[in-house]
């Protein structure tokens, strides 16, 4: 048997449907190896990253995988129908598949929910013997102990570039419980993470010395996370990761970060105003200690960016102009902008759905671009859009950068370098349409 599995890619907006491409991308993908890597030796695998490379949809192939976010489900929808015209079985996984079942049951012959591990097998067994299902349900791991290790050796490395950064999975979940995030709800709900030992060992394996770890929380346990960065330092890497701002207060633990090699650290702090992250259930993050937390970060010397979320009810007009000064006074190294969006799974959008405030519930996260899906409190969703795209081109000129970065001595600083310059020419190029997709 015979199986594809394909990564989409998306449109650049509703109205140009043009393929967003690259001719090379530093991360390698974690959802396609280790899809392969669950799969019966009796199935022969090929792996497609589109962003990368083109699809062709006549080869010859039994079952087609897509696995995608909402981003891209209006491209995986028409990447199966390519298939499915030749009567070709396609099933649809990932996060949308997760919230949009019977939506992406409209275009597929089958959608798995939830974790692969509990129902790959005996997907892949159904259709082989021509019984495939419509719906395949996975209840969340108990533990993540014995996970297999992704198969590498299906990627075309070549196409990610010499100073490539693998993408690994230390835990899952979050131990908290925001009113706008859907993440925790369909990485399994409770916080669950890996042996130390195990994802030491896919370190070795993978033969990166660059690493992410794609997860919401690696703190999320903190002696766990302790023991795992004991395991990383005689292996002399350099990872990046998210974890929370609390973290940033505990000087042990950021001394052992330094140990194993951190290079990079995404802190979703949210707001500075206390009273809105309380309104957002971010009880973890203590505004009045924001200043101590950079701090911190900054004389370890290590690179770090910060996410804002705006258009919360009772907020501050005068938030925008506020969050650039607290940027600037600290100089924070990056920050991403985003708008208050109700994605779908959320209290938050049931109770924007209720009061008839989500402008138009079937494009939330369809499409690139920090857009404005809701009726804010204050002002209009252009404004709103207005003061984000603002923010960025303050933010991300020369005159702020030469203010805020530390010369590029370090690879640390290096990397604040490289990410400003990114944001600053994904902001320059957004035009109208407010695309800050990633190039």
């Amino acid at each position: 048997m015979r199986l594809l599995i394909i990564q989409p890619s998306h449109y650049r907006s509703p109205t140009e449907r043009v393929v967003f491409k690259s001719k090379r991308r530093s991360v390698v993908p974690l959802t396609l190896p280790y899809l392969a890597a669950l799969t019966p030796p009796e199935w022969t695998v090929r792996l497609i990253d589109e962003q990368l490379e083109e699809i062709d949809d006549t080869a010859p192939v039994d079952l087609v995988a897509i696995s995608c976010w909402t981003l891209h489900s209006v491209r995986a929808y028409d990447i199966a129908a390519r298939f499915r015209a030749r009567g070709v079985k396609v099933v649809i996984g990932g996060p949308h598949a997760f919230f949009y079942n019977e939506e992406a049951l409209d275009h597929c012959d089958a959608v798995a929910i939830g974790e692969a591990e509990p129902i790959w097998a005996t997907l892949l067994a159904d259709a082989a013997a021509g019984r495939l299902q419509k719906i395949y349900r996975a209840e969340p791991l108990e533990n993540l102990a014995g996970l297999p290790m992704p198969r590498y050796d299906l990627l075309d490395m070549r196409r990610y570039g010499p100073f490539r950064t693998f993408t690994l999975q230390s835990s899952r979940g979050c131990p908290f419980q925001c009113d706008f995030c859907s993440e925790r709800l369909y990485l399994g709900g409770r916080y669950r993470w890996r042996p130390a030992a195990e994802v030491a060992e896919e370190i070795r394996r993978c033969g990166g010395r660059n690493l992410f770890f794609g997860e919401s929380n690696f703190g999320g346990n903190k002696p766990r996370a302790l023991e795992l960065m004991e395991a990383m330092i005689p292996l002399k890497v350099r990872w990046s990761t998210l974890w929370s701002s609390h973290l940033c207060l505990d000087e042990n633990f950021l001394d052992l970060a330094v140990r194993s090699g951190v290079l990079h650290v995404n802190i979703g702090i949210e707001s500075i105003d206390s009273a809105t992250l309380k309104a957002m259930r971010k009880t973890a993050n203590k505004a009045n200690r924001y200043d101590e937390m950079v701090a911190n970060l900054r004389k370890r010397g290590i690179s770090f960016s910060l996410n804002f979320i705006f258009g919360w009810d009772g907020e501050s007009p005068t938030v925008f102009e506020s969050t650039l000064e607290f940027l600037e006074r600290n100089k924070v190294p990056a920050a991403y902008f985003n708008i208050l969006t109700p994605t779908k799974g959320t209290k938050l959008y049931e109770e924007y759905l209720a009061a008839g405030r989500i402008l138009d519930p079937d494009s939330i996260d369809r499409w690139p671009g920090q857009l404005c899906q809701i009726r804010p409190e204050q002002g209009s969703p252009a404004e709103l859009e207005g003061h984000i795209q603002q923010m960025y081109r303050r933010f991300y000129s020369l005159p702020s950068m030469l203010r805020r970065l530390p010369p590029p001595l370090t690879q640390a600083n290096i990397a604040s370098w490289v990410i400003n310059w990114s944001e600053r020419r994904m902001h320059g190029s957004a035009q109208g349409n407010n695309d800050f997709d990633g190039y």
